[in-house]
């Protein structure tokens, strides 16, 4: 990006979710509401896997970073959306939109990079339970999670340099409560074919995993299918249930959202993007212990550790 063009850009400002004022007084209060619950519920999952160690094990290790990922995908968003509310600015300085453009990437890809290892790890599970522990050893696991951070970033970065290499003239509002790419290069004023190229590359490298994880639980069934024991099945199913639901949530926003023309995007998506955003985020630790008595377990132990005991 030339220098020149880089200062020459006034500050941006962010729209928000709706032009209704009463309508933004409302995601104010949910994101106020949900930002609290994230955080809390991600730290408790992690901090239930650290202390109990019958959680030391794969599954947990990619949950437990799955958690950490999320809390860092909504707070790269939510409490700037907040400030802007709260302070009834809605301004951000060029490089603080392309930084929070570069980070939200970052943690998209990689929130779906351990997506599809933890689909991997319940596949192997399942399907080579024999051979379990030797293919889902500690090294493949840490592996797995600093792959998934390194394409993460790796996704990131050309989007992040292309788009402060364009020219921005005219209209400097961004159709959303932070500085997606899509609305970005809508305000741009320069050549972004190219751009778009890059873009829909980029959302060819976010489904990737999904790829993965379509063929990993088509591993999973077939295998599942020829066990006689309807138990075996049950059981397969709800190992994996809570999985597929967070994959559903997650994917079925963000493809609502990225898998369509450019033209196509205006202020009304970004409610589409509060879904996987904010909400996805908040119910992960809900979906992934309210069927699994054993997190249940960890939790029940964490709290009784913070408790102070009384003597009677």
């Amino acid at each position: 990006m030339r220098e020149e063009n880089y200062s020459s850009v006034p500050d941006l400002f962010l729209l928000g979710v709706s032009s209704h004022q009463e309508q933004e007084d409302f995601f104010f209060v949910l994101f106020l509401f949900i930002y609290p619950i994230t955080l809390i519920g991600n730290l408790l999952i992690i901090l239930a896997i650290h202390f109990d160690i019958r959680l030391h094990n794969p599954m947990y290790f990619l949950l437990a970073n799955l958690s950490f990922v999320d809390i860092f995908f909504s707070s790269v968003t939510i409490p700037k959306m907040l400030a802007n509310h709260l302070l009834g600015n809605k301004a951000i300085s060029f490089g603080g939109c392309l930084t929070q453009m570069y980070f939200m990437i970052a943690s998209a890809n990689t929130d779906s990079y351990i997506l599809a290892a933890m689909a991997y790890d319940r596949a192997v599970a399942i399907t080579r339970p024999l051979h379990y522990t030797k293919i889902m050893s500690p090294r493949t696991c840490v592996l797995l999670v600093i792959g998934s951070w390194v394409v993460g970033n790796g996704n990131a970065l050309p989007h992040t340099l292309l788009t402060a290499s364009l020219s921005f003239c005219g209209n400097q509002e961004v159709a959303n409560f932070y500085c997606d790419i899509t609305p970005l290069l809508k305000l741009s004023c320069s050549d972004i074919h190219f751009n778009v190229k890059m873009m829909y590359l980029g959302v060819g490298v976010f489904s990737v995993p999904l790829l993965c994880i379509v063929i990993s639980y088509v591993w999973v069934f077939s295998t599942v299918l020829r066990v006689p024991s309807a138990k075996g099945v049950l059981k397969a199913f709800s190992t994996c249930g809570s999985h597929l639901t967070v994959v559903s949530l997650y994917y079925g926003t963000v493809m609502g959202m990225y898998f369509r023309p450019l033209t196509s995007y205006s202020l009304k998506d970004a409610v589409i993007t509060v879904m996987y955003i904010a909400v996805t985020p908040m119910l992960n630790p809900f979906i992934y212990t309210l069927r699994n008595r054993v997190m249940k377990a960890a939790l029940g132990k964490l709290f009784s550790k913070g408790t102070p005991s009384h003597p009677t």
